[in-house]
């Protein structure tokens, strides 16, 4: 059975395009492993541009893998072998290094189920060998590693490019220098001031299930880990370096334009784990764009705050006058205008997806959103005029202080909306349609909210039923949610601590069943999905240093609950968070 797997692997190869195949001769070998399917994956531009910045290194030999899917995963159960990267079909645990590469936390069932497969021992407090080491990357680790930590041997906590090279440097002295995993690990760590291992520390918990200390073993390691921040001095934008048929963009190049975003919504990790925001250069994205013209590329333009690249309808039109096209992701309502939608619908794009987030002002300025209903409307009339363009809005539910006054402000604000795109689009006979996703708020470490409670699932549901029910009686507009058996999971991920690590293991033991493990876990789930935490308690996460003053983010927080915004992150005079020269704690 193995040579079907070979076979399969091989064919998928044949489909790409970039991808890098080198001799494993003198090289430091790294299976760069994505928890879960092939095509979902390829479709994320971390993964693909960590691959990249690996294989650009001569002394590294880079190769991936990924979750099989279910044909995939039937071969290898009759076979029974070991788990196969793609490039050269070999076991991963010939590697040195295996490297997970983490974005989503309801991915983190997969990661036991790999292991597995690539016959390597779940805990890492059972590998004694030096190699393979079992490591992890990827924006969850530097928000919370913490339900993961029995698992890996370390986490490379931060943004990738300004910690990679002296990774590789040291793991590939250490293949000749180093014999134990032990002084391998401290090495590291005495090296690279952004990696954690989780057994370099001990954790202790109160009588009442709390978090009461988190401290090193040996004074020799530091109590907090410093997040890697790379800057924008990089030649050349994170890009896709691969592309294949098989993935959800398949014909599209993707493109990080920038890194954070300063607008400062409370619920948003992304706008806190990032900061400051950083943009590209343009002289050299300009540069960048320029050498690839001849490639008829199609991109995707990302970042998390799009809308405030400051030279993006720039960026558009010269895209579009060197013979390529482009979508974007997400844009803020306030920023849209008739140039930038003229760009997007000549490049093709017909969809334009904006997030009010919630349906009322007052809801909107806990969130500190910085959107009136106002600012969406002149977006969307601008949308309805230029015509042929669909619309899809984000919204959460159970967000800080939601009432019920809120959740009908989601219905109330897509009927404005709707009367807007018809009122404008119908006498020119093009009606774009509109959709709403509405999903559940999940808090997130390192933001104001981290402090707060999920709302309770059945109340989650009963929302859901209500606004399918008005939206069905208006017509017109479509509507889905994400599933609240798995917002809750993604909670419990979210903000757990080590212990979680067992509840995991549970799933794992239960193929995936995550009823079953949750009523026979010893540890209480809703301790941490359902219990609103004290100002002062301490959190798995806060030995990570983001540079963020905890004391802002409780203010952050009062001042949600007083339904107060504040300003937006402006780095260069703004020291308040205290990650641009302001006070630590």
């Amino acid at each position: 059975m193995r040579r079907h797997v070979v076979s399969l692997y091989r064919s998928r190869l044949a489909k790409e395009r970039g991808y890098v195949q080198k001799d494993w001769g003198g090289r430091l070998r790294v299976a760069l492993v994505y928890p879960n399917r092939y095509r979902v994956g390829m479709s994320n531009l971390g993964f693909q541009w960590v691959y990249y910045l690996f294989n650009q290194r001569e002394d590294v030999v880079a190769e991936r893998a990924f979750l099989p899917d279910g044909h995939e995963m039937s071969l290898y159960h009759q076979w029974g072998g070991p788990l196969l990267s793609l490039e050269s079909q070999r076991p991963l645990n010939e590697f040195h290094l295996i490297a997970f590469s983490l974005s989503f936390e309801n991915d983190y069932p997969n990661i036991l189920t790999l292991l597995k497969l690539a016959k390597i021992p779940l805990l890492a407090q059972d590998r004694e060998d030096a190699f393979p080491l079992v490591a992890a990357g990827g924006v969850i680790t530097f928000m919370n590693p913490e339900p993961l930590s029995p698992f890996f041997d370390f986490f490379v906590v931060g943004e990738a490019e300004p910690q990679l090279d002296i990774l590789v440097d040291t793991l590939y002295e250490s293949l000749s220098q180093i014999s134990s995993k032990q002084e391998l690990l401290r090495t590291l760590v005495g090296r690279i001031p952004s990696i954690y291992v989780p057994a370099f520390y001990r954790e202790s918990y109160s009588d009442r299930g709390m978090l009461e200390d988190f401290s090193p073993i040996n004074s020799d390691i530091p109590e907090k880990v410093t997040v890697a921040k790379s800057s924008m001095e990089i030649l050349d934008p994170p890009h896709s370096c691969i592309l294949s048929p098989e993935t959800e963009f398949s014909d599209m190049m993707l493109v990080e334009l920038g890194k954070g975003c300063g607008r400062g919504c409370r619920f948003c990790a992304a706008g806190y784990v990032y900061r400051p925001p950083r943009f590209q250069v343009e002289e050299r994205l300009l540069d960048f764009f320029t050498r690839k013209q001849n490639q008829r590329i199609r991109w995707g333009l990302i970042s998390s705050a799009l809308s405030d690249v400051p030279y993006l309808d720039r960026l558009g039109q010269f895209i579009l006058e060197h013979g390529c096209s482009f979508s974007v992701s997400s844009l803020r309502a306030d920023a849209v205008t008739k140039g930038l939608l003229k760009a997007i619908k000549a490049a093709g794009q017909r969809t334009i997806t904006m997030a009010p987030e919630a349906g009322s002002e007052r809801l909107r300025r806990v969130i500190n959103k910085h959107l009136s209903q106002d600012q969406i409307i002149h977006a969307v009339e601008q949308i309805a005029e230029e015509g042929d363009l669909h619309l899809r809005l984000y919204f959460i539910i159970g967000l800080p202080t939601e009432t019920w006054r809120d959740v009908e402000g989601i219905v109330d604000l897509a009927k404005v909306i709707k009367h807007h795109m018809v009122k404008i689009g119908a006498p020119k006979g093009r009606v774009g349609h509109i959709r709403l996703s509405v999903n559940c708020f999940v808090p997130k470490p390192f933001t104001p909210f981290q402090w707060l409670p999920m709302d309770p699932v059945e109340s989650l549901k009963e929302k859901q039923r209500w606004l399918q029910k008005m939206i069905a009686k208006e017509g017109g507009i479509r509507i889905t949610y994400d599933v609240t058996k798995w917002a809750y999971v993604q909670t419990l991920l979210s903000v757990g601590d080590r212990r979680v690590a067992k509840i995991l293991l549970l799933v794992h033991e239960n193929n995936g069943d995550w009823n079953k493990a949750l009523r026979h876990s010893e540890l209480n789930p809703d301790f941490f999905v359902y219990r609103h935490k004290e100002r002062d308690e301490r959190f798995a996460w806060d030995f990570l240093d983001h540079g963020i003053d905890k004391k802002y983010l409780i203010n952050e927080y009062e001042k949600a609950l007083a339904s107060r915004p504040s300003p937006v992150c402006r780095p260069e005079s703004c020291t308040l968070c205290g990650v641009c020269g302001g006070r630590k704690s």
